[in-house]
């Protein structure tokens, strides 16, 4: 059994009045791939968001590879980090998001090479090095000098994961990462995330593509109203829910 590598443990989030994350638990073991599904509002994408303190819990804490994010534990108490050490563990933490957010104004290796050296202090060479190396992977060795506008908007989200990946996390985010898509752009950024759960990539994935769920999960999550509401390998919470809302989300989506 591999080790937990991501730990949600009792997370609540609010906005105001508005409860967004409920008592929230969920575990992701190293090199497994979670799918996370559920309506739009259901509580997916901040959820994503405070495994990278993104946003700040209220209540309940999450741990990456046995650490504490965003907090250190004192005691019983919880004392928020400072930004420099929070903005140290993120990069741990991979996140590609739904709109690619690339540096507009630099290169496609650029934009892969700026964290590692920036946040990580690589050498240049060192950095352009593995950005070229993985731009190879994700399809794009062709496109180093490019800008992002230069691309089409799949290949800005192939670069997008290469730059997640330059920075070597433990576990990558994905929030939605096909939905700003042509719909023929859908399968070439679905082929490069199939390709990272071969190799043993840890991710937690944000979708509505269930047959990408179905083909790569280990583990499929559905949420409803900030809540788990069922969790289960795919065989399970796909073709056989024990949920009521699951089976009516899934007869809505399939």
């Amino acid at each position: 059994m591999s080790a937990v590598m991501v730990d949600v443990h009792g997370v609540h989030k609010n906005f105001g009045p508005l409860q967004v994350l409920r008592g929230v638990d969920l575990t992701v073991r190293a090199g497994e791939v979670t799918v996370v599904l559920g309506p739009s509002g259901s509580g997916k994408s901040t959820l994503l968001r405070t495994i990278n303190h993104l946003e700040k819990v209220d209540r309940g804490w999450i741990s990456i590879d046995g650490e504490l994010i965003g907090y250190r534990r004192s005691g019983n108490k919880l004392h928020e980090l400072k930004e420099k050490d929070v903005l140290k563990q993120r990069t741990h933490i991979g996140f590609v998001f739904q709109n690619f957010n690339l540096f507009p104004h630099l290169t496609v290796l650029e934009n892969l090479v700026e964290a590692p050296v920036s946040a990580l202090r690589r050498p240049r060479r060192d950095a352009e090095e593995t950005a070229r190396r993985l731009l190879e992977r994700v399809g794009l060795a062709d496109k180093t000098g490019a800008y992002p506008r230069q691309l089409s908007g799949g290949q800005q989200q192939r670069v997008a994961i290469a730059r997640a990946l330059a920075l070597e996390p433990k576990v990558l985010l994905f929030d939605e990462p096909t939905s700003a898509l042509d719909p023929e752009l859908v399968g070439e950024v679905l082929d490069v995330i199939k390709d990272l759960a071969r190799t043993g990539t840890t991710m937690i994935v944000v979708t509505h593509e269930i047959g990408f769920a179905r083909e790569v999960a280990d583990t499929v999550v559905f949420m409803d109203g900030g809540v788990v509401v069922e969790q289960g390998p795919p065989s399970a919470v796909l073709d056989a829910p024990r949920h009521e809302r699951t089976r009516a989300f899934l007869s809505k989506v399939l």
